[in-house]
């Protein structure tokens, strides 16, 4: 129950005084629909149509004087006034309702907000670590059952209001049954233990079995085209049918358990309403006027007890939700990229100018720091301004991990990376991504049109520019032949385009930003030749007006480029010029080159 309160005080915080309000609001709710039952009684047998001995309540003698007008009169003023009470009650609690789920739902869209903005402010290494399924899982069917436990906690709230108030109006007619009543609860409350226990066990069950579901379905169409082209269907539908299987076991195991608890209830109450009738008739020789006021204090008190234990059981089976999105709260909060991020205004970033060039002094790197491998070490590099720098090595060498310390998804270990000699801090890191256009080696697109994936990075541009970027980047042709042309949706990451259109209209897209430094990570890796030759056109006119870094896995598209670094196993080996490095004999480039040119033989 922790970790449900630690969110009610942070709901307490965005509701303010509204919430104790409405709490209050509840409590006139509650003390309403007591006095409209309670008061027939007394105001029945005042009236003098029925006489019953309610005993000396000093409070209800105001409406003695109904004995003097006709029964019928009477009767008609009674029942009206207790509708009226009705009435009034029931517009309050509807009133009263929407406010709270207006309080719920606005806390819950905050906590989303909340959560979105850390997960967006959460540093590269932090994905590196955590699965993306589990994250979406968070985002959706956790922060739902947190939802969920924060209404039925409302909920509770509300039922432990009604129930003071009743509790209070029962004392003033029946002590003893009052009190008979609350021992029982709490008899009740003892004895229900174990399902609360079990409610948490089976939200535990129901978080894990959520996060597996989501995680295998993602994979699996994320690797659909492998699926299908390896004919791995029915080893998919295995896995499907046996982890839906464990999820219908655990729901059924959850509505046992609730079951259960419920027929645990009723027959308590059944009893304990058993009991106490044959103890009045038997003992206290009750009359009939006592055994109203026996059904009546039961049936207004021993419900909401028992709606108090179911509560509890709900929110149980949430805590397991509240959990886990106080532990995603905690590793966004540890991984927060920038400190202060929360305080900066993102549109008004403006882009680092760059007068000298990139350089990296002395850097070490490693992903897990309890691990003795190093992924980069020894890492000294200088990047003149508007130059051409290709990076080349095998795979695993180390080339995209250079490439995230460059950029600021990374921080190094040791060393540091430095622009026009001043240290990349924290303070400068978003401008100077703002600097950076990049282009992976597995473009992304949005579900989206061609336009709007375009203008994600350029708001601003205009369609001649738009069109520019197109033709810079050779897609301008294929964009011009779609039937939508710019309007056409590209589907989900793109799948409606080939790979090379995809690579195309992001190399268009990071083109289209004007960045001082336009990173290609290995971008032309999915074009034809002679697609592939119109970029390295492009890249030759626009040589020399911005600083460009290749990762290059085809060696014979950088012979242009003004130095070559090549890795291996996370080091520097060689630099120099294309040409200075192929006459190496003994070089680990040259032979890559050699390799290449058999290949292509």
């Amino acid at each position: 129950m922790i970790q449900v309160l630690y969110f009610i005080k942070r709901l307490y915080s965005y509701s303010g005084s509204i919430l104790y309000i409405n709490l209050l609001g509840m409590g006139l709710v509650s003390f309403l629909e007591g006095i409209g039952i309670f008061l027939l009684i007394p105001m029945i047998s005042y009236s003098g149509i029925v006489n019953m001995n309610v005993g000396d309540k000093h409070f209800v003698k105001f409406f003695s004087f109904m004995q003097e007008y006709p029964k019928t009169y009477v009767l008609m003023f009674i029942l009206g006034s207790y509708i009226l009470l009705v009435i009034g009650q029931n517009l309050l609690q509807r009133n009263l309702s929407i406010r709270n789920v207006k309080i719920s739902n606005g806390f819950i869209r905050q906590l989303r907000l909340e959560t979105y903005s850390s997960l967006l402010k959460a540093n590269w290494s932090f994905y590196t670590k955590e699965r993306k399924s589990d994250l979406i899982n968070i985002m959706t069917m956790e922060l739902a059952r947190v939802a969920g436990g924060i209404n039925q906690f409302l909920l509770f709230l509300t039922s432990l209001v009604f129930s003071l108030i009743q509790v209070i109006i029962a004392f003033y007619l029946s002590t003893k049954l009052t009190l008979f009543v609350l021992l029982s609860g709490l008899i009740l409350a003892f004895l229900s233990r174990k399902f609360i226990k079990q409610s948490k066990i089976i939200g535990t069950k129901t978080s894990v079995l959520a996060q597996e579901y989501l995680a295998g379905i993602t994979d699996q169409l994320n690797g659909i085209k492998d699926i299908k082209s390896n004919t791995l269907e029915e080893s998919r539908l295995n896995w499907f049918r046996s982890l839906t299987r464990g999820m219908i076991d655990e729901q059924i195991e959850y509505i046992k358990l609730k079951t259960t608890s419920q027929m645990f209830y009723k027959i308590a109450s059944a009893s304990l309403i058993a009991l106490f009738i044959f103890i009045y008739i038997m003992v206290f020789e009750a009359k009939t006027e006592q055994f109203l006021l026996i059904f009546i204090i039961f049936s207004r008190l021993w419900p909401k007890i028992t709606e108090i234990q179911s509560s509890f059981e709900q929110i149980a089976t949430t805590i397991p939700a509240f959990e886990s999105l106080i532990e995603l709260q905690e590793k966004c909060k540890n991984a927060t990229e920038i400190p202060d991020g929360n305080k900066i205004n993102y549109l008004n970033i403006k882009p680092l100018c760059i007068n000298e060039g990139i350089e990296c002094q002395n850097i070490y790197f490693r992903y897990n720091k309890s691990e003795s491998l190093y992924a980069l070490r020894n890492i000294n590099l200088k990047i003149p301004v508007n130059s051409v720098t290709a990076i080349v090595g095998q795979s695993g060498a180390g080339k995209s991990t250079l490439i995230d310390l460059l950029m600021g998804l990374n921080k190094p270990e040791q060393g540091n990376v430095l622009v026009d000699r001043n240290i990349l801090t924290d303070d400068r890191l978003l401008s100077w991504r703002r600097s950076i256009s990049y282009v992976p080696q597995e473009p992304f697109l949005f579900n989206a049109s061609i336009r709007e994936n375009l203008l994600l990075i350029a708001p601003n541009s205009s369609d001649k520019q738009i069109w520019g970027a197109l033709e810079f980047s050779a897609a301008a042709e294929f964009v011009n032949n779609l039937p939508m042309g710019l309007d056409t949706i590209v589907g989900d990451r793109g799948i409606r385009l080939s790979g090379g259109e995809r690579q195309r209209l992001v190399l268009a897209r990071a083109i289209l930003r004007k960045p001082s430094v336009l990173v290609l990570d290995e971008a032309t890796s999915a074009l034809d030749s002679d697609n592939e030759a119109k970029i390295q056109d492009a890249l030759e006119r626009i040589k020399g007006t911005m600083t460009i870094i290749i990762i290059a896995h085809r060696l014979s598209t950088i012979r242009n480029a003004d130095q070559v670094i090549v890795m291996e196993q996370g080091e520097i080996i060689q630099q120099g010029k294309f040409g200075q490095l192929a006459s190496d004999q003994s070089g680990v480039f040259s032979n890559l080159l050699k390799k290449q040119m058999v290949v292509n033989v």
